[in-house]
């Protein structure tokens, strides 16, 4: 069972589990608001618009959480200072057999055109007739 958070850093895409439970097969659940582990299944409640929505997962899964999940434990400053002193052993994904070569290839970036100013009209019979010739929505 792999649980991740919703959201990265950057953005607010909420793509980064739904990327890995595709490029591992697994299935998901998003926005857990309760997990419930079983004997090889996870029951994942998740808030929806309409009320909670329960997901019966196989294991192995993919779980992104949602704020309400969990109550977050804040560190104290002694065992800050303890943490520091432990020792941290490290691995490279070669030794855990892991291929970590590119599986995209960015094709091609471009940025949007820039946004014209903006007009003043001087009454709503104006605004109308622009809307109906110049911007085509009416």
């Amino acid at each position: 069972l792999i649980i991740m958070g919703k959201q990265a850093i950057d953005d607010d895409s909420n793509q980064t589990g739904q990327m890995l439970a595709a490029l591992l097969g697994w299935p998901q659940g998003t926005f857990a608001f309760k997990v419930n582990v079983g004997e090889g299944s996870v029951d994942v409640t998740r808030e929806v618009d309409g009320g909670l929505q329960m997901v019966g997962l196989k294991l192995p899964a993919i779980v992104t959480t949602d704020l309400r999940l969990n109550e977050p434990r804040y560190a104290s400053l002694p065992n800050i200072m303890k943490a520091k002193k432990k020792p941290l052993d490290e691995t490279s994904p070669e030794t855990l057999g892991v291929d970590v070569a590119p599986r995209l290839k960015v094709v091609k970036t471009a940025e949007p055109g820039g946004r014209k100013a903006g007009v003043k009209v001087g009454s709503v019979a104006e605004l109308v007739q622009k809307l109906k010739v110049e911007a085509g929505v009416l």
